[in-house]
């Protein structure tokens, strides 16, 4: 039966709604920080961005599960598919064992790309708590991947709500000092978001060892060597794509931006964490139509993989330039919960706004980039993508936004185009490779398989 638009958003909505409840994290930790002045902005909200670009590779590694998981499924082989996920458990305690080697270098490092003063001080106590629970953070994705490769993804779902709701409940206990905590301002938002990151985490794998929500596999799964090996084969790719991507954009965020002054790099922020408010629920219908992509050529379907690909984007870009219109007519109302008039200067609002309107022209762009990343992965070809992303984003815009700030006297304004240019670019490269059909002779799981 050939893809529609009901089957994706079946498929997608859970998963909207889960990564929608990471950016209720995200976002109520910067508003409820907000009150403290532009440098607890600042410190959270960069050093959220930072844990990410520290947790990206090991996270976006374990990606990989759900393709093997969703061409398993295709090819009615549920014992291959949870092999799958225990390897994702692997990368996670591996991630766990770097994010513990690296936290007393955390202030050191802050200093050695540029922060000063409060900022250096609260992001580093921001850091430096939440990556103690970074493992657990991977572990949540390897496993919200193996299931949604399944087609279950409203256990994912129940999942990150808790860990949403926990994360809030926690902000709002240790920030300020509730229920006889201390008062721990920006320290208190990260020991929030860590100890219901580790709390989610044990939830999602008791339900995992139990064998909840997946067909039952009979016996013990054994696992191989040579099947971890081919993970990290083809989940690497993915890792570092996503690892020099947001390396590109941390360098833009804490160097190039961050030069500008500490107004800018707030407003910048804070107009990332408004994006993640329409871009993860994008991401979520990707990833829903990866799912989709995975099991039609587990089952040898490869003719239905095109047109859901098409379908897929458009629904994404229908609801990014949705959002992206609403960002150009009332840019004010959605920075707004983010500005505290007792402490926020003039210029953070007038460059948020400036900012937030511009981006409504890279969403476009985006959901075409994400969709085919997206499709690509859950066929396999991953190495592709990772030189499309890497090339791009350090020959072309890094290089770019330095020589425009600091040669051409360029302000906010000048770096924000450029990041448009290098997602439009990207866009087309991945457009061009979909079309060539080389994710057509690509044997993820090692089984060679006939296009249909």
């Amino acid at each position: 039966m050939p893809p529609t638009v009901r089957s994706l958003l079946r498929l997608a909505w859970p998963v909207v709604v889960s990564r929608s409840s990471q950016v209720v994290v995200g976002v109520t930790d910067a508003i409820m920080v907000a009150h403290l002045g532009e440098a607890a902005i600042a410190a959270t909200t960069t050093g959220a961005v930072n844990v990410f670009n520290l947790l990206i590779l090991p996270m976006g590694l374990v990606f990989i599960v759900s393709s093997f998981a969703s061409q398993f499924t295709g090819e009615r082989d549920p014992a291959g598919a949870r092999r799958y996920g225990w390897y994702g458990l692997g990368v996670a305690l591996l991630a766990q064992v770097l994010c513990i080697a690296v936290i007393a270098g955390v202030p050191d490092f802050l200093r050695a790309i540029g922060h000063r003063g409060e900022v250096h001080r609260l992001m580093s106590d921001y850091l430096q708590v939440r990556l103690l629970t970074g493992g657990a953070a991977v572990g949540i994705e390897a496993l919200a991947n193996y299931y949604g490769g399944l087609g279950n993804t409203r256990l994912p779902m129940g999942v990150s709500l808790a860990a949403m709701s926990l994360n809030v409940f926690g902000n709002w206990v240790f920030i300020n000092g509730n229920l006889g905590a201390p008062a721990l301002g920006v320290k208190g938002a990260a020991l929030a978001s860590a100890l219901s990151t580790g709390a989610a985490f044990a939830i999602f794998l008791a339900l995992f060892l139990n064998g909840a929500g997946a067909v039952r596999v009979p016996g013990r799964v054994r696992l191989a060597w040579h099947e971890f090996a081919r993970t990290l084969r083809f989940g690497l790719p993915v890792g570092m794509n996503w690892f020099f991507d947001f390396l590109a954009f941390s360098f833009f965020v804490n160097v190039l931006m961050g030069g500008l002054g500490t107004t800018t790099l707030a407003a910048l922020m804070i107009v990332i964490q408004i994006n993640s408010v329409s871009f993860m629920p994008a991401f979520g219908i990707a990833s829903a139509g990866a799912i989709l992509v995975g099991q039609a050529i587990g089952a040898s379907r490869h003719s239905d993989v095109p047109p859901l690909v098409k379908m897929t984007a458009k629904v994404v870009g229908v609801w990014q330039g949705t959002v992206g219109l609403a960002y150009l007519a009332f840019p004010r109302l959605f920075m707004a919960p983010f500005i505290d008039e007792r402490t926020a200067t003039p210029e953070l609002l007038e460059i948020g706004t400036t900012m937030l309107m511009l981006s409504a022209c890279w969403q476009l762009f985006d959901s075409v980039s994400m969709t085919l990343t997206e499709a690509l992965r859950a066929a396999g070809d991953t190495a592709f993508s990772m030189w499309a992303r890497v090339t791009l984003a350090w020959v072309v815009f890094v290089p770019g936004v330095y020589l425009t700030l600091r040669f051409l006297d360029g302000g906010y304004v000048a770096a924000t185009l450029w990041l448009i240019v290098y997602i439009g670019l990207l866009a087309a490269v991945l457009a061009f490779r979909f079309n060539a059909g080389v994710w057509r002779r690509i044997d993820l799981t090692g089984r060679i398989q006939t296009p249909a």
